[in-house]
């Protein structure tokens, strides 16, 4: 009697853990609204590290120790890294690279435009030249960065001095818009 007391019990919790876990229909799309409507993310990675490789050769590493992912966005979906970030690009196989660093930045997808904000330094390692702002738009698909924010670079001979830039990612081609310091030029 006793044994088939427990048999039946487990018998019972047995179904009724079934029906529970066949009544739950949420759609991955319910999931979505909901998640977008309380504006949390879909994702969340802590101590990120992730390289981006075209034809086997590594071509750039993200660092950050947040990484909050709002893809799930309809409209505008983007990642944001709240807690900082640092971007190693490399070029002309990993001998030229170009370091850009943040203490705040968003990303957004469908755009490729990133927004990078808070002690933004970018360094050109091949040139040893540096960048430093508060604020730095960078359009990845044409590789410039734009800022309306004050400025200094650092350049072999020069500091510039200044408010407003644009820039190609590797600081080689520049257009300075309000400018203070000292300048080298070479005629042509």
């Amino acid at each position: 009697m006793k044994n088939y007391i427990q048999i039946l019990f487990k018998s019972i919790t047995v179904i009724c853990f079934t029906v529970m876990l066949f009544s739950c229909s949420n759609s991955t799309e319910e999931v979505r609204i909901f998640l977008e409507e309380k504006n949390l993310p879909i994702g969340k990675a802590k101590d990120a590290f992730h390289v981006y490789k075209d034809s086997g050769r590594i071509t750039s590493k993200l660092i950050t120790p947040l990484l909050l992912d709002f893809s799930n966005r309809q409209n505008h979906p983007y990642n944001e890294f709240p807690k900082g970030i640092k971007i190693i690009n490399f070029e002309n196989k990993g001998k030229d690279s170009v370091t850009i660093i943040g203490d705040y930045a968003l990303s957004y997808a469908k755009t490729e435009v990133s927004e990078i904000k808070g002690n933004v330094v970018v360094l050109n390692h091949t040139e040893q030249s540096r960048l430093e702002t508060e604020q730095l738009f960078w359009d990845q698909k044409t590789g410039y960065f734009v800022s309306e924010k004050p400025f200094t670079m650092f350049k072999e001979k020069d500091t510039i001095t200044g408010v407003g830039f644009e820039c190609k990612e590797d600081l080689s081609k520049y257009i300075a818009k309000t400018t203070i310091g000292k300048i080298d030029t070479k005629e042509e």
